[in-house]
């Protein structure tokens, strides 16, 4: 029995100078593994209540904007835009404050919005769907060339023919008439036969012959 007693200790002793020497080092990574635990749950619920508070602004901007009010309406989707900037309710908030300046007839409110997302914007689709609505507002204003040349950036491929038709809008307006045929050809090639706006386009490009 002594024997084991003084195995024992023997072994007490050993841990006590084994934590003697790392215990402050397991205290240290103990601390760090529960601070990384707890700053993990606690990002994930910043995370989640970002979100929450995204959603909830964007269900108030479709509410403020069916009362068709523009400015409250801009206002509204300025704080989905300046707040959360990269939340993908902030591109969708800039689309329809655009089209509330637009209804308005207000160029200048319109054109803002559809410029952020140009920029910040990481859906291309929706940046295709901004640069087609910010051309033809430039059209509208009589810029050309500033429409024709934004374009000209990389596009899906859907939006082929939309784009070659408001190229040919462009042209046309422009007084280039053998380049507006040719968009609208292209425009044409690119878009259904069954479409409506296959057989607008056909207008269009009939009236240049007339």
């Amino acid at each position: 029995m002594a024997t084991y007693d003084l195995e024992e200790q023997e072994r007490i002793d050993g841990l006590k100078s084994w934590w003697d020497v790392y215990g402050t080092l397991v205290i240290i990574i103990l601390a760090i593994l529960v601070a990384g635990v707890s700053g993990t749950q606690a990002w994930k619920y910043y995370q989640k209540q970002q979100a929450d508070q995204t959603v909830e602004l964007f269900n108030s901007l479709q509410v403020i904007d069916e009362s068709g009010d523009p400015k409250k309406t801009r206002d509204a989707a300025r704080l989905l835009t300046n707040g959360f900037p990269d939340s993908g309710y902030a591109s969708r908030a800039a689309l329809i404050s655009a089209r509330a300046s637009i209804d308005e007839k207000n160029i200048k409110s319109a054109k803002e919005p559809l410029q952020w997302m140009l920029v910040n914007s990481e859906e291309s689709e929706l940046k295709d769907v901004a640069r087609l609505r910010l051309a033809g507002l430039l059209l509208d204003e009589k810029k050309h060339d500033e429409a024709l040349k934004l374009l000209e950036n990389k596009h899906s491929e859907s939006f082929d023919s939309l784009y070659a038709d408001l190229k040919g809008d462009i042209y046309a307006d422009k007084g280039s008439t053998s380049e507006a045929r040719a968009a609208y050809k292209m425009a044409m090639n690119k878009a259904e036969k069954k479409e409506t706006r296959y057989k607008i386009i056909q207008m269009k490009l009939d009236a240049l012959k007339k």
